[in-house]
């Protein structure tokens, strides 16, 4: 990121301590940055939904909820759960500073710190979110507007079909098993799919995630039922899987709200009557197998 990039670029500070939020606020503007600021945790997490910044500093000490809370918030919400999260606290432990990673930080920083290395990490993280920002950090897989240009262009095409596949519930699971866990299930869904697709034997499928999150599949339309088939019986098997040994024994007492649940659609052209995105994701919401 050059001078001129980083003009266009935000980073809300949640800081408590009036004097160093306003240094931080003065230091970060001069440098050609927007900035906006917050004391309290609840006040941050509603700012920063209503105002996407590009990058967060934390203070993990906030005199309402600590910052370890407003980054699981931050999480939780597709929204924000991609914005970069730099931890700035006093806290020195190795425990502190693993929390905050797991939370999905970044980055982290003790007080006193190094004005100098705090602009660094900044810069850093706004050059990795710059180049990932097609990418799902989890999994790996395009996402986002390349995904979009990927749905327009198959719906212009002849003999397509698109595969929805998804799993229902992972956020309660992320609230109570963490976030590790939660990408875990993620990263083996996606190996899953990538398997079914091999055995499809359509080597040209584009494989990504929607905008809510699912995964999406495009491939032909001959192959579309198949594929889509392919996937729900490699997924469903394997929901107890991703819960603890210990967990797997009740889960048949659990609702299916509280549970894992296995999501699988298909629609192809043959079968479209739609122009439109809006239209596609209509279709696929009345198609589930």
């Amino acid at each position: 990121m050059n001078e001129v990039d980083k003009k266009s670029q935000s980073i809300f500070i949640v800081e408590d301590d009036n004097d160093l939020a306003e240094m931080l606020r003065a230091y970060f503007r001069v440098q050609g940055y927007t900035v906006a600021v917050a004391a309290r945790g609840k006040d941050a997490v509603a700012g920063i939904a209503e105002h996407l910044p590009d990058v967060v500093v934390l203070d993990i000490r906030l005199p309402d909820i600590n910052g370890y809370e407003v980054c699981r918030q931050l999480r939780n919400s597709r929204k924000t759960q991609h914005v970069p999260v730099i931890f700035l606290t006093e806290k020195r432990e190795r425990e502190d500073k693993l929390a905050g990673l797991e939370m999905g930080a970044v980055d982290y920083i003790t007080k006193p710190f190094d004005i100098q290395e705090l602009r660094l990490r900044v810069r850093n993280a706004l050059r990795r979110a710059q180049m990932s920002t097609l990418l799902n950090p989890v999994t790996g897989l395009p996402e986002g507007q390349l995904v979009r240009e990927q749905l327009t262009q198959t719906l212009r095409r002849e003999n397509w079909g698109v595969v929805l596949a998804g799993i229902r519930g992972l956020n309660k699971f992320r609230d109570k098993f963490g976030f590790v866990a939660a990408d875990d299930v993620s990263r083996a869904v996606t190996l899953m799919l990538a398997n079914a697709v091999q055995e499809s034997g359509e080597g040209d499928n584009f494989v990504g995630h929607t905008d809510s999150g699912d995964f999406v599949i495009l491939t032909t339309a001959d192959n579309c039922q198949k594929l889509a088939e392919r996937c729900l019986v490699r997924l469903h098997p394997s929901i107890q899987y991703f819960y603890p040994a210990l967990e797997r024994q009740r889960l048949h007492e659990l609702p299916e709200s509280e549970r894992l649940m296995v999501h699988v659609a298909a629609v192809s052209s043959n079968q479209f009557r739609g122009s439109s995105m809006e239209d596609l994701f209509a279709a696929l919401a009345k198609h589930r197998l």
